[in-house]
């Protein structure tokens, strides 16, 4: 399956939902994303084909090591990208909605080097400060 903006977020929902609450499950991934539940079951049908997710006896949803480097990626760039706007003075709801289209169609390199940029300029900030 093809790396989509669609797989990104059911992966990240995940990884987000496992971070809250320890166990996911499809109706848990519905909620998050407000999406249906049928959608969510066909979703995660072509993710565990796909061997990004695997499904647990009791149901539940275990992201593979492939989903998870692509959750962690995914979410790592929506919150540098959620913190950086906040910070830049964007209100934090506006803030968490571009992030989360941003997180998507930045490039690698880009994202490297806007989080290095800022990562050095809010150290000399804060050395200029002591």
């Amino acid at each position: 399956m093809k790396q989509t903006k669609s797989v990104e977020d059911y992966l990240e929902a995940i990884l987000m939902i496992e971070e809250e609450k320890g166990i996911v499950r499809s109706v848990d991934v519905a909620a998050h994303l407000n999406y249906s539940k049928p959608s969510v079951s066909i979703a995660m049908h072509n993710l565990e084909e796909d061997g990004s997710i695997k499904r647990g006896d009791d149901g539940r949803l275990l992201l593979t090591e492939r989903g998870r480097a692509i959750a962690e990626q995914t979410l790592a760039r929506h919150r540098f990208l959620t913190g950086f706007l906040e910070d830049i003075g964007v209100d934090a709801d506006v803030a968490e909605r571009d992030a989360c289209g941003m997180e998507h169609s930045i490039s690698a390199e880009t994202f490297d080097h806007l989080r290095e940029w800022y990562s050095a300029l809010k150290a000399s900030d804060s050395g200029a400060k002591d």
